[in-house]
Order: C-alpha cells, then sequence, then structure tokens
C-alpha cells in the first residue's frame, strides 16, 4: 500500500483562513472557532485504510475533548470527480454514518490543503489559542496491518499540553497515510506522484 509522510511545517506557523462547506450547505471559517483555547485541523479522507482504520477513534477523541475546549474540524481535499466516494455528498454520509460531532468539509478547490501544506489523510495540525502550530503528527503509531491498537495516544499527549498552555515537545512523529488525490494539473510543487 503507497504511504505518504506528513510535509515538515514549523512550529509556531500560524493557521491559515479558509471558507469551506459542509454537506448541508453550512460556511466555515477560522473564526467560526476563536473562543476555542486549542483548534485540531485534521485532513482526512473518505476512503483511505489509514483513516478508515482510525475514523471511530477520532470522533470518540473529539466528543471526549470538547468540553475540555478542543475545537475540531476536518477537511476533504481530495479530487471528488476523479474518486466519487470523495464528493461533499459523501463527505455528509460520513458525518452521519460515524458520528462526527465537528464540522466535515469539503476543499473543492484544494487551495486549503496547500495553504496548510497538507500531504496525505490523515494529517493533524493542532494550533494553541493563539492558532500557532503547536502539533502536526501521527494520531498513534496504529497503522493498517500492524496490529497495534488505535489509541490516539500521540495526539492525546499533545492537546493534552495544549490545553494546559503547555508545549506538545519536540517530539512528533509525522503522520503516515494516502496522499491528497490532487486533481490533474493541480499538485502542489512538493507532491511526488510516486507516493
Amino acid at each position: 500500500m503507497p504511504k505518504t509522510e506528513s510535509n515538515p511545517i514549523t512550529l509556531g506557523t500560524r493557521a491559515p483562513d479558509f471558507i469551506l462547506p459542509d454537506a448541508d450547505g453550512n460556511l466555515f471559517t477560522l473564526a467560526e472557532f476563536k473562543d476555542s483555547p486549542a483548534l485540531l485541523v485534521a485532513f482526512i479522507s473518505n476512503r483511505c485504510p489509514f483513516v478508515v482504520l482510525i475514523r471511530e477513534a477520532l470522533a470518540e477523541f473529539a466528543r471526549e475533548h470538547a468540553g475540555q475546549g478542543l475545537a475540531v474540524v476536518a477537511i476533504n481535499s481530495n479530487d471528488g470527480a476523479a474518486h466519487p466516494e470523495e464528493t461533499l455528498e459523501r463527505v455528509g454520509a460520513e458525518v452521519k454514518t460515524y458520528g462526527y460531532g465537528f464540522p466535515y468539509l469539503k476543499d473543492a478547490s484544494q487551495g486549503v490543503a496547500k495553504a496548510y501544506g497538507a500531504a496525505c489523510t490523515p494529517d493533524f495540525f493542532l494550533y494553541d489559542r493563539e492558532r500557532k502550530l503547536a502539533y502536526h503528527g501521527q494520531f498513534d503509531d496504529a497503522r493498517p496491518g500492524n496490529g497495534k491498537d488505535v489509541t490516539g495516544a500521540d495526539l492525546r499527549a499533545a492537546v493534552a499540553a495544549v490545553l494546559k498552555g503547555e508545549a506538545a515537545g519536540s517530539a512528533q512523529t509525522p503522520s503516515i497515510g494516502c496522499n491528497i488525490k490532487w486533481t490533474a494539473g493541480n499538485e502542489p510543487s512538493w507532491f511526488s506522484a510516486a507516493a
């Protein structure tokens, strides 16, 4: 199974703004989450085995941390024309099927994925109160077929630190997953088709 690692992004980088729709036609921007002391932006997919493995745990993770001040927003940037399971309609179906209690948005232009430097699904960006990047790493070390339990341990530790106003730590293992399915001709300069 081809794997892509998340891009190195400098900690402290500010969260790029966005305006993206959910499947119900609601538009969301970065400002929607301004009152939350921490924000997780997760680039995910409806079909990638790396996301399929963790999606129920991610939904539970978001529910567990909602009362502690963590806001979560998921973004699907995959080419919906070439991959019909990644359309806005299917994004809405995923929300209902897997109980996502957070907005799951469609980045049809793929401009938001480029602005964030998102490379794979899942790709996690955790921001502090000032919306500076505090953590950009894996959910945990579970991968399809490796037999490890899905715990969210790495992201859980980072969120706990950020909610306490502390640094998430410098030991951040990159996320690994399927590459974002770029629309032909829209690939960013750092994209490698071999992945």
